[in-house]
């Protein structure tokens, strides 16, 4: 059995910017802060939710660096460094191993896809490059990608690949994911709507968005299935599902972004080709984080 990397809410932090389209630092520092203090159980920088796709490959080293440095060893720093370039994906992450990041986050291969035969020979060579544990990631409605249960179990046998989020929205696939490879590899909920079904069974936690605007609620519903008591966790779930659910009303992380504008946060907008929510969906957010009390 391999060690695993955390147990509990991790958020896929977003990248704060300021009015010229730059990456605000101290925003980021500040929410880094602000999720430790809530009991946030790591940090996934650089990820689908902090738009890596839209950074420079300086800006990405950067934010992973400044992450690394901000958290000081207080909570682990997971790094998105995935890409359907294998050589790039390998150059990456070996640059955010120097940098100090505690674990990887690698999304399947997207636009180009491969073949089952490819998904075990991209995250291999990944994997072989680095001596820092991996979370592999299954994002089917992204990418065009599903990684076969069979390809899992023989990523698993690395010893460098740790876990899968899992974002499939797919229970029955994870069921069947967890029941093959057992102790070999760990699960993480890569849906918040979905964090308590898959806690259920036997998942480690969960890689959230959610976390965003409510850290603290987030980890101990978590907390809540790691301690067994599914009833209160279960609650929790429905209490938030609305809200949840206005979270991803519109692609991730235009919603998110939004929420954290409402709120006070002031992460500035997202960088093209996302672009501001429409009115009507606003209305649907705005109304979702008033019920919580979040905002008046």
């Amino acid at each position: 059995m391999k060690n695993t990397i955390f147990t509990g809410a991790g958020i896929a932090i977003v990248t704060p910017f300021n009015d010229d389209g730059s990456i605000n630092y101290d925003r980021l520092g500040e929410m880094i802060d602000h999720q430790i203090e809530n009991h946030t159980d790591a940090i996934i920088i650089c990820g689908t939710t902090g738009e890596a796709s839209t950074m420079t490959d300086e800006e990405h080293l950067e934010c992973i660096k400044f992450a690394v440095k901000r958290t000081a060893g207080r909570i682990p720093v997971i790094a998105g460094t995935g890409s359907n370039d294998t050589k790039y994906a390998v150059e990456l992450s070996k640059e955010a191993e120097a940098a100090g990041a505690d674990a990887l986050l690698l999304v399947t291969p997207y636009y180009n896809k491969t073949t089952q035969k490819g998904l075990i020979l991209h995250f291999s060579a990944i994997a072989d490059a680095v001596s820092i544990p991996i979370i592999l990631y299954n994002i089917p409605g992204r990418t065009g990608m599903n990684m076969d249960i069979a390809t899992v179990k023989e990523l698993s046998k690395h010893k460098n690949i740790a876990a899968v989020k899992e974002a499939s929205g797919n229970i029955s696939y994870t069921a069947k994911l967890i029941a093959e490879c057992g102790d070999s590899i760990d699960i993480y909920s890569g849906n918040d709507d979905m964090i308590v079904p898959v806690m259920s069974l036997g998942g480690k936690g969960v890689i959230s968005v959610l976390s965003h605007i409510l850290p603290k609620e987030t980890h101990d519903m978590v907390q809540l299935c790691l301690d067994n008591d599914f009833a209160k966790a279960t609650e929790m779930q429905i209490k938030y599902l609305d809200l949840i659910n206005a979270l991803f009303i519109e692609v991730n992380p235009i919603p998110v972004k939004e929420a954290l504008n409402m709120t006070g946060w002031n992460v500035g907008p997202c960088r093209l080709p996302l672009c501001e929510m429409s009115d009507e969906h606003k209305s649907v957010l705005r109304a979702a984080l008033a019920k919580h009390g979040l905002i008046k």
